[in-house]
């Protein structure tokens, strides 16, 4: 229900009407882990908070919560929270909140890194974001921020045919322009069968433009561009 969101939120079209098939998605990309290791490089969050910010159903939560000393999941969508507690209920340095990117639901300089993927921070008009970044993040931690680099690959091209309003020269301006790093990655979707990948471009893309891009397109695999932004507090 609407009214149980917090105040901003932001729908998203695809993880929360499709869960179970996003499930899929995230199952299926940079299974080299590549996005993991890009950010160890920058900053690693053994022994450290963490915050996931649009942790959705929870899905990165466990490998923070491996070595992390203590774990925060941010999501506003209540059927989300309730599958990452579920995801999650074994897990000891766990806490979920109900909050958005705007409004964090968390002290002052109260997490070293943070970790938000395809979530809220897209770009021109995430200012809000990106002062509450500020705010919750100590001195000398990081933030990160993945998103799809659509100048590049296939997926890059099926983003760019699906949401021709969204200029990703201008988005990669804005993160500059605020001070944070790029780190070019290519990665993929590998899926286990035919179905499970239409399934996903299904809940990523119009049904026209689904429709076309799968006809033009063979295989279970999609090499798949994205930006790893950081940025040090």
């Amino acid at each position: 229900m609407a009214s149980d969101l917090p105040r901003g939120a932001v729908r998203s079209a695809n993880i929360w009407e499709h869960p179970a098939t996003y499930e899929l998605e995230n199952r299926a990309v940079d299974q080299d882990g590549r996005i993991e290791a890009a950010m160890s490089d920058v900053a690693g969050w053994s022994g450290r908070d963490v915050l996931d910010l649009g942790c959705g159903t929870g899905f990165h939560l466990p490998r923070f919560a491996a070595t992390a000393a203590r774990v925060y999941g941010v999501e506003p969508h209540p059927a989300l929270l309730r599958l990452a507690a579920r995801r999650v209920g074994s897990l000891t340095g766990v806490t979920l909140l109900a909050g958005t990117a705007q409004a964090v639901p968390l002290p002052d300089a109260s997490v070293d890194v943070v970790h938000a993927r395809w979530a809220y921070f897209f770009g021109p008009g995430c200012e809000p974001g990106l002062r509450e970044l500020a705010r919750v993040v100590r001195r000398g931690g990081t933030a990160f921020v993945i998103d799809n680099d659509a100048t590049r690959s296939t997926f890059g091209r099926w983003f760019r045919r699906g949401y021709p309003l969204v200029d990703p020269v201008a988005v990669e301006r804005f993160w500059a322009a605020h001070g944070w790093t790029r780190v070019p990655l290519e990665v993929d979707w590998r899926f286990a069968d035919r179905a499970d990948l239409e399934a996903v471009v299904r809940i990523e893309l119009a049904p026209d433009i689904a429709d076309a891009v799968l006809a033009e397109h063979c295989g279970t695999t999609v090499d798949y561009a994205v930006n790893l932004w950081w940025k040090r507090f």
